[in-house]
């Protein structure tokens, strides 16, 4: 496959060796016009991820227009700092010297991007590679084919070719750039895409950030807060129709709460979106009519009563929010993660025995915790494993500027945001300088019986 893209990568590594991308006042420039496409196409990206999968308004502005657009700021301000060299320690063996850590960008860096924040998870970590001086492609997704053309079309106004470019198309396009060799490659998505991209990645050793998901649980314990607990946990798992790789998967309460829990889940989700949510102008769409079946099918196969939810509309891509209360571990919906508005509600007894059984399965991108136990909140840090924790709230760790955002095992490998983020995409290149006279000289042969004396001695 021949395309305009053959020798891209190479292209923008070329921006880079040059020393074009180097200067702060490069980077700042990018991230200013970056902020700046932001601001002034906000309205045509929010319409678009509306065309797309019926996102509402406000919740494409909030989740993916303003909130990039914040961490963008945030990062143009504090590039100073993040690319200073950064003073290292030098051993009284080396001495006198001096040791320092210098950052440098990679390269050529490639951005996959997903369907479901199709500008968030595009152009976030692209203003990341941007801050740390690459160049940058970015694939946006052809499952939202609207936004990925309004970015297409617009983004180009702002970002000149050697900064960045946008390449349009579906997984052969993808193949075709992966095929290239790039010097990092940032994907968001699925495990079983992420596997293609680590495998094509491999053939160059092209390190990889991969961003992914995972069945990520919501634990509410005895003493939790149920109102506070149902609206956090509502809010997380029915933005976007659910389809949000941090949302809560599925929810376990203990026994002598699930009832209140329940009944809290159902009232809030009514509060939120109304006795009929395909009505509310705040309740997004299921991205096509695949994943729609395939949500029905997984409510036929899973064996729990519907507490709250009601009849699918495959034509209108509407999947109502669904409470499932009387579910088992065993079930179709606890098979594999469920992203979208499918929430299952298992009851536990036994806080020993649920982490014991939360170990054994894949570690999530993230978990949360509603509990005033300041002990039990210790206890679901230090022994369970996960991508992030979040106590009495869900997903808004992402809204910490200065926490990394990233996955540990089959939820995904590197992080970014904030300073994560300048590091994912930055070389720290070791630097040590010795002067040239000074040095007492043990480790220069010949070695007679003192110096092997002292060097035991001393080393």
């Amino acid at each position: 496959m021949s395309t305009v893209h053959d020798q891209l990568a190479g292209e923008l590594r070329g921006n880079v060796t040059s020393g074009l991308t180097r200067p702060l006042a490069w980077r700042h420039h990018q991230l200013h016009q970056l902020s700046r496409f932001l601001r002034e196409q906000a309205d045509a990206l929010t319409s678009a991820m509306g065309a797309d999968m019926g996102k509402p308004d406000i919740e494409g502005w909030l989740t993916d227009v303003a909130a990039v657009r914040r961490d963008v700021v945030y990062a143009d301000r504090h590039l100073e700092r993040w690319t200073a060299p950064t003073r290292r320690a030098v051993p009284w063996t080396l001495q006198p010297g001096r040791a320092r850590t210098v950052p440098e960008p990679l390269g050529a860096v490639l951005v996959i991007g997903p369907w479901n924040y199709p500008v968030r998870c595009l152009l976030l970590p692209a203003a990341f590679a941007l801050a740390a001086g690459n160049s940058v492609a970015v694939k946006p997704s052809e499952l939202a084919p609207a936004t990925s053309r309004v970015i297409a079309e617009t983004l180009p106004r702002y970002l000149g070719p050697d900064a960045l470019r946008v390449v349009e198309g579906g997984p052969e396009t993808v193949r075709h750039l992966l095929s290239q060799r790039w010097d990092h490659v940032f994907f968001t998505g699925g495990a079983r895409v992420g596997r293609i991209v680590m495998t094509a990645a491999a053939q160059h050793l092209t390190p990889v950030t991969l961003e992914l998901g995972g069945k990520n649980p919501a634990v509410v314990d005895p003493t939790a807060d149920i109102p506070t607990a149902a609206r956090r946990i509502v809010w997380a798992k029915f933005l976007n129709a659910g389809q949000t790789c941090v949302a809560p998967d599925y929810v376990v309460v203990h026994r002598d709460r699930e009832a209140e829990l329940l009944d809290a889940l159902a009232a809030q989700v009514r509060h939120a979106f109304g006795e009929d949510p395909r009505r509310s102008p705040d309740y997004a769409r299921v991205v096509d009519d695949r994943h729609v079946q395939r949500l029905t099918d997984l409510l036929w196969r899973t064996e729990a009563k519907s507490v709250v939810g009601g009849a699918s509309d495959p034509s209108q891509r509407y999947v109502p929010p669904t409470v499932l209360a009387g579910v088992s571990w065993d079930d179709a919906v606890m098979e594999e993660e469920i992203f979208g508005p499918l929430l299952p509600v298992l009851a536990y007894d036994d806080l020993d025995e649920l982490l014991v059984r939360m170990a054994t399965r894949e570690k999530p991108l993230a978990l949360y915790l509603y509990s005033r136990d300041r002990g039990t909140m210790a206890r679901f840090v230090n022994q369970t494993s996960s991508g992030s924790v979040s106590v009495n709230h869900s997903a808004v760790q992402l809204a910490v500027p200065e926490l990394p955002f990233g996955g540990v095992g089959a939820s995904g490998t590197g992080a970014y945001h904030g300073k994560a983020g300048f590091d994912t995409f930055s070389h720290h290149k070791a630097v040590l300088v010795k002067p040239p006279r000074g040095e007492i000289p043990l480790m220069y042969p010949p070695y007679g019986r003192f110096k092997r004396w002292l060097l035991g001695r001393v080393l």
